[in-house]
């Protein structure tokens, strides 16, 4: 999946995003976080994995019923030399189309420890109501 693409709400795994793209100004690699995802009566949740990311390098935006989420890794500088690393680092990059029923103006998100939680909540249904009728 690259950048340029968006998917429905549905668990995808965890891999490196096309980084040959003009729009992709980062020179750290973009990765796509795994995610699992959650539904009930009151809506969606969304739990995505992002170690290192902290909430200072995590934008989240809503555009035309897409969900964006990119999360900048701030690498650590405390003078460590890196002598072996299995785990490349970068950044990460994932976007979701939300449904109709979301309501956009209560999502919520939170991150603790490099697991970031957005909380998609649906909109309540509409209730009924008597219409008063006036005369003209």
């Amino acid at each position: 999946m690259t950048h340029h693409e968006t998917q429905e709400l549905s668990p995808q795994e965890k891999r490196p995003l096309d980084t040959g793209s003009a729009e992709n100004v980062s020179t750290s690699p973009q990765f796509s976080p795994q995610v699992d995802i959650w539904e009930n009566e009151k809506g969606l949740t969304v739990v995505a994995d992002m170690p290192g990311v902290a909430a200072e390098g995590l934008n989240i935006d809503l555009n035309d019923n897409v969900l964006t989420i990119h999360g900048h890794l701030t690498p650590a500088s405390d003078g460590r030399k890196v002598l072996t690393q299995e785990y490349e680092e970068g950044d990460y990059y994932r976007q979701f189309k939300l449904a109709d029923d979301i309501d956009k103006d209560a999502i919520a998100a939170t991150i603790k420890d490099g697991v970031l939680t957005v909380s998609l909540p649906k909109q309540a249904p509409a209730q009924p109501r008597k219409i008063t009728v006036v005369s003209a």
